[in-house]
């Protein structure tokens, strides 16, 4: 029989006719002359009817079925009674009375429920994905996530964009993150490298002449995993000739604005806001700001800068600032304990302590209290403080205080529920800095990449004699809900400033040339003005379902060791398969 609707969307309007229906069993109900089956396929749950009085051949049929039993129906549409409608259920208004039915394949006991909210590890969940993919739940973000697409697909359709596939196996560049290699067995000791983006390919395309392309493209970095991190992901590539920056911006607007209606059904307001870097920075403490509460940093260098309390005073002459954050009705909320976990963790971001007081109709109360007393008026009026308030503080460098207030004001507004979950917050960061201090790795290296094109009066930056690092880039980040969504600049288009800017990252000529000369001698061949940006597909797709990670939105992930306990990847190979690629594996023993 051929299926004539999903059972998920069969509603009033099919009331009295015969509808033909396939899924899988999820419940099972025997009332003895009646058996009630609820029936899932990708678009939702619907009761069927099975009864001797509309069929004894189907009724016999349902008497044999269980969980996860994949079967064929046939019926007729019918209203449930006054007393059995379920407004929970998109079908609750409506039931089929089955007068055929035919089991297509029986199944085993499930390791867990096929349903919303279990209560089972990952582990489990990825190692068998395909049942934990017939879960309603993330059936509907897989559904999301296709209709991003649709609607990346067919913003650029209409934008006379071409959709250009660039290679999945090319050569190892130095970009940043850990390539994947491949290795060549027609040219042993030879190796590919897994993308880690089309940055360079997309340019090149722009060289030849394809003034609008864009692509969305799978990407691998060799890195440690996190929620919204994955070895293999995907991104929607866009790159453009003769387009400024802010035409740039403008066509992102209005692919965002495409998928957020077509994918969500909101219409989102344009133009986005746009901050500079250095503003974020100053009152969010991130370049990718959470905009959906207030709670901004507050530089108070000045007010407390003749207090007696050595900790502000030491910070300030050694160049630092003095910032704080009022975290409103905190006072109640946070006792000494809990502001001791907090100062323990910021640790980590080199903070060395924190300060903390709390406001009251009295004045100030907390460990610094006693020293902060005499400037309380200024320094609540500065931060915006009343009684009931709890005031952080954070005296440092630049960065620390950023790293440490910036992940605070995240933590306690969600702690503090002042975050409105509803709502989808943009906000465009620009002027970037050209280069960032890595103080992992100690050097000094592309805040974005190596290609990003320094804003034209700072180009002299790049000189010999000159400090590169004072440089600002044509750069310009996407962000929403305090996630980072996408990135892009405009690009050097000249041999003479891309050696420069290689120069400055530490590029000998020599292994400039080894490593980027194919870009270097496209770029003597008459190289357009060109820019682009890249928006991490899965990430939007995990804001637009309102999840944590980004596994939930990808139908096969990795865990967070980086392996897929379904298929057991990464795994061993074959002597003769190593043998064939010229590759030799030293054994290593596990118990150590």
């Amino acid at each position: 029989m051929k299926r004539t609707s999903y059972a998920g969307l069969v509603d009033e309007k099919l009331v009295d006719q015969d509808v033909v229906l396939k899924g899988w069993v999820q419940k099972r109900r025997d009332l003895g002359g009646l058996i009630f089956i609820d029936l899932r396929d990708r678009e939702g749950i619907l009761q069927l009817v099975f009864s001797q009085e509309f069929s004894k051949a189907a009724w016999q049929v349902a008497d044999t079925l269980r969980n996860e039993y994949v079967i064929e129906v046939k019926g007729t549409v019918k209203h449930r009674s006054e007393g059995e409608i379920n407004p929970k259920m998109k079908t609750g208004q409506v039931e089929v009375e089955i007068h055929e039915a035919k089991l297509l394949a029986a199944a085993k006991n499930p390791p867990f429920y096929i349903e919303d909210n279990i209560n089972v590890s990952d582990e489990l969940r990825l190692k068998y994905r395909y049942l934990d993919l017939r879960r309603p739940e993330m059936q509907k973000n897989l559904k999301i996530r296709n209709l991003i697409t649709r609607a990346v697909h067919t913003y650029f359709d209409n934008h006379d964009f071409y959709d250009i596939e660039t290679p999945d196996l090319t050569a190892s560049t130095p970009e940043g993150a850990r390539d994947y290699l491949v290795p060549s067995r027609v040219y042993p000791g030879h190796f590919y490298a897994l993308p880690q983006s089309p940055q360079i390919f997309k340019q090149l395309l722009m060289g030849a002449g394809f003034d609008r392309y864009y692509q969305i493209a799978r990407c691998f970095r060799d890195e440690d995993l996190r929620g919204d991190r994955q070895p293999e992901f995907t991104q929607i590539d866009m790159e453009t000739s003769f387009l400024s920056a802010e035409e740039i911006q403008d066509l992102t607007e209005g692919l965002l604005k495409q998928v957020m209606h077509d994918a969500m059904g909101i219409d989102i307001k344009t133009p986005i806001q746009r901050i500079e870097w250095q503003e974020s920075m100053d009152r969010f403490g991130t370049d990718k700001p959470d905009i959906r509460f207030d709670m901004e940093l507050k530089d108070i260098s000045d007010v407390v800068k003749d207090i007696d309390f050595k900790v502000f005073q030491n910070a300030i002459a050694n160049g630092g600032f003095v910032k704080a954050i009022c975290v409103p009705g905190g006072a109640a909320k946070y006792s000494r304990k809990d502001l001791d976990a907090k100062t323990d963790y910021i640790e980590r971001f080199g903070a060395k302590g924190m300060a903390w007081i709390k406001v009251t109709e009295d004045g100030f109360t907390g460990p610094v209290g006693k020293f902060l007393k005499v400037k309380q008026d200024e320094i609540s009026a500065a931060v915006g403080a009343k009684p009931g308030d709890l005031i952080l503080f954070a005296a440092d460098s630049f960065k620390i205080i950023s790293d440490t207030l910036g992940y605070l004001r995240n933590s306690i507004a969600k702690e503090m529920g002042m975050i409105d979950e509803s709502k989808f917050a943009f906000i465009w960061v620009v002027n970037w800095p050209l280069f960032e201090y890595d103080e992992g790795i100690k050097r000094w290296t592309a805040a974005h990449h190596p290609f990003t094109m320094p804003n034209e009066e700072d180009v002299h930056y790049l000189n010999d004699g000159e400090d590169p690092h004072k440089a600002h880039a044509q750069s310009y980040d996407i962000v929403l809900n305090g996630y980072e969504l996408g990135g892009g600049s405009i690009r050097i288009h000249t041999r003479e400033v891309q050696e420069k800017m290689l120069k400055a990252l530490g590029f000998t000529k020599e292994h400039a040339e080894s490593s980027f000369g194919f870009l270097m001698h496209a770029l003597d061949m008459g190289f357009p003005p060109h820019g682009g940006l890249a928006i991490g597909l899965d990430r939007f797709a995990m804001l637009l379902a309102k999840r944590d990670n980004i596994r939930d939105i990808i139908a096969f992930p990795k865990n967070s060791k980086a392996t897929e306990p379904l298929t057991n990847a990464p795994a061993t190979v074959s002597d003769k398969q190593l043998l064939e690629l010229g590759l030799f594996v030293n054994k290593v023993d596990e118990d150590k």
